[in-house]
C-alpha cells in the first residue's frame, strides 16, 4: 500500500494550496481517508477526514471553514483544499486510510495505513 502526497509548497498568509494524496494496492473506495499535520516541535493533529463514500466530513476547529476536503473514487485521490492560510497552518501534512469505514474517523489510532508527507510553508 502506497499513499503519496502532493502539491505543498511555500505560500503566503491569506493564499491557498490544495494538496493530493493518491493511493495504491488498496480498495480506495473501501477506506475513510484523513489528513493530518505536524508542526516543528508538536504533535501530530488531525485535520479532517472525508467517509469512503463521501457523505461524512469532518474537521478539526482550527481549519473549519477554511479548508474542504474531497475525493474522487476513480482516480484513488483524496484532497484538501485549504483556503485563508496562516502562518500556523505550517505543518508537514500526511494522508492516511482506514478501512471500511463508513464515518469520518479524527483519531490517528483508526487509522491503517500512512503515506509521507508534504510540507506547507505560510510565510511572507
Amino acid at each position: 500500500v502506497q499513499l503519496q502526497a502532493s502539491g505543498g509548497g511555500l505560500v503566503q498568509p491569506g493564499g491557498s494550496l490544495r494538496l493530493s494524496c493518491t493511493a495504491s494496492g488498496l480498495r480506495f473506495s473501501r477506506y475513510a481517508m484523513g489528513w493530518f499535520r505536524q508542526a516543528p516541535g508538536k504533535e501530530r493533529e488531525f485535520v479532517a477526514a472525508i467517509s469512503w463514500s463521501g457523505v461524512y466530513t469532518k474537521f478539526a476547529d482550527s481549519v473549519k471553514g477554511r479548508f474542504t476536503i474531497s475525493r474522487d473514487n476513480t482516480k484513488n485521490t483524496v484532497y484538501l483544499r485549504m483556503d485563508s492560510l496562516k502562518d500556523e497552518d505550517t505543518a508537514v501534512y500526511s494522508c492516511a486510510a482506514d478501512f471500511n469505514v463508513q464515518t469520518a474517523p479524527s483519531s490517528i489510532y483508526e487509522y491503517d495505513y500512512w503515506g509521507q508527507g508534504t510540507l506547507v510553508t505560510v510565510s511572507s
